[in-house]
């Protein structure tokens, strides 16, 4: 997203003060201009934020976007498992954010197409919002769900005829109450939409009871489908939310323009911005084990390190993300890009993510790549610390000692740990079957343990080691076959397993 504002960048934060964290950006209004748009995504919006592609740049407003993402799902908003706890968080933010900004419903815009419209539909009847715009919605949501199965499973739970009737008539039964009649609505649809003649055909005439139901109707033979009727009106919606913003409904009667306080007081919206900030302190920072900053001694750089908390780290540079790799479970990650990097000098800054999506405060590692280095072979693959592993080239770095286990030692399970030393390396890392399993850092003492974490098969197993120095050269791999045995196995059971049988 790149809408810049008087504020600076938009800036993003988690409200969690209900039942389910809800994640938004935030960009502060222009000029000093009183309103606050809201905008709900559609299917496939840029990380679940709608319109969030730089075209509400010229807008004088604030502005909120909203993530659809709820545990890795899309929701409308509304429900996990027919739990509208759901809504009442999202609602809960908006709530939040017009309060801090000192605004009321009367100037506050609902907004979003497809599904982010029938969000728009919904919040804005519900609870009072002054100015609704709907482009393209579902009104029957439980039957649109026959088309996103997923997405079904995750706001029904289970997908029965009853809660598909009653996600039916969330939006229809709103409208048939009369909810929110003084409201200017404008719902966007086409006869060359195919979701026009079952989504939103038979629910117009709903809406004769409200003051000012605006319906575009938008007919035009360049239009091939549903996601073409927004993208051919861009230029209309785009009038129609300056004119909301500067409090002008169009229709018939008179209209006020401006009303701007280029001084007005931002210390509340500040403050609650601060407060729910996606980037959380108690998150720490993520550690970089390789490469040490500074000149490097290969062009085949790989990036180890531990973040505890987190379940992936981000890096980027010069503004360009670059990956995303998982954090094990031990709390160590790794990513070799299996490419030489530029001559120069390179700055990655990088964050940790923890599962409710906040970010640890960020960092950097500088490192140059200088001229005519050897490249390594046999890079690694992106994957963190999970699929198969291959041996890279690059023996700097003597092989690392195995401790513990010995050799043919029957370990109690089920978690097994292992030890040893590792003379000028800065992490050991472990794999068995060609799958990493995780890596360990060494001390300064040369000392390093490692310990899994989860519950080993009972039975023969062969793991290898192998010892990674600060330039990310890696060593030979040392190998220990040891058995796993229950930590209430009899004696014979202890001497079957110990001659692998």
């Amino acid at each position: 997203m790149s809408r810049a504002a008087s504020g600076g960048a938009p800036l993003s934060g988690i409200e969690t003060s209900g039942a389910y964290p809800v994640q938004y950006r935030f960009a502060h209004a222009k000029k000093g201009n009183q309103h606050l748009v809201v905008v709900f995504a559609n299917f496939a919006a840029p990380e679940d934020y709608g319109w969030s592609n730089g075209v509400f740049d010229g807008l004088r407003s604030n502005i909120l976007w909203i993530r659809d993402q709820f545990d890795g799902h899309n929701s409308y908003y509304l429900c996990k498992g027919m739990d509208f706890g759901l809504e009442r968080s999202v609602v809960t933010l908006i709530s939040n954010v017009m309060n801090s900004l000192g605004l009321t419903p009367d100037q506050c815009t609902m907004w979003g197409g497809s599904k982010g419209g029938s969000a728009a539909l919904y919040f804005g009847l519900k609870y009072g919002f002054r100015n609704i715009v709907s482009i393209v919605p579902q009104f029957r949501v439980g039957t649109y769900l026959s088309k996103h199965t997923k997405v079904a499973e995750y706001m029904m739970g289970q997908v029965t005829d009853a809660n598909v009737h009653i996600l039916d008539n969330v939006i229809p039964d709103l409208i048939r109450a009369g909810a929110n009649r003084g409201a200017n609505i404008y719902v966007l649809s086409s006869p060359q939409d195919e979701q026009y003649p079952v989504q939103v055909e038979p629910f117009l005439g709903l809406f004769s009871g409200y003051e000012n139901f605006n319906f575009i109707f938008s007919d035009s033979p360049f239009i091939s489908d549903h996601t073409q009727v927004t993208r051919r009106n861009v230029p209309v919606l785009m009038g129609l939310i300056n004119f909301l913003i500067d409090g002008m409904a169009p229709r018939l009667g008179f209209a006020v323009n401006g009303g701007e306080q280029p001084d007005a007081e931002r210390s509340a919206i500040d403050r609650y911005l601060s407060e729910t900030s996606q980037v959380s302190s108690s998150l720490p920072v993520p550690a970089v084990f390789t490469p040490s900053p500074g000149r490097v001694g290969t062009s085949a750089v790989r990036f180890t390190g531990s973040a505890p908390g987190a379940v992936r780290v981000s890096l980027w540079e010069n503004g360009k993300f670059l990956v995303s790799p998982q954090v094990g479970p031990e709390g160590y990650w790794s990513w070799d890009p299996g490419r030489d990097w530029p001559v120069g000098k390179h700055v990655i800054r990088l964050f940790a993510v923890d599962a409710a999506g906040h970010h640890s405060p960020r960092t950097e590692v500088v490192f140059s790549v200088p001229a005519q280095v050897p490249a390594q072979a046999g890079a690694l693959p992106a994957s963190g610390f999970q699929g198969p592993v291959q041996p890279r080239a690059g023996l700097a770095v003597a092989g690392p000692v195995i401790s513990v286990p010995a050799a043919g030692q029957q370990m109690p399970g089920p978690v097994i740990g292992l030890m040893g030393y590792a003379q000028g390396a800065v992490s050991v890392e472990f794999v068995e079957r060609g799958v990493r399993l995780g890596a360990a850092p060494v001390a300064p003492d040369s000392r390093w343990s490692w310990e899994s974490g989860w519950s080993w098969a009972e039975g023969q197993h062969t793991v290898e080691c192998y010892a990674v120095d600060t330039d990310g050269n890696e060593s030979q791999r040392s190998a220990v076959t040891f058995g796993v045995v229950s930590a209430h196995a009899s004696p014979a059971t202890r001497e079957h397993l110990s001659h692998g049988y």
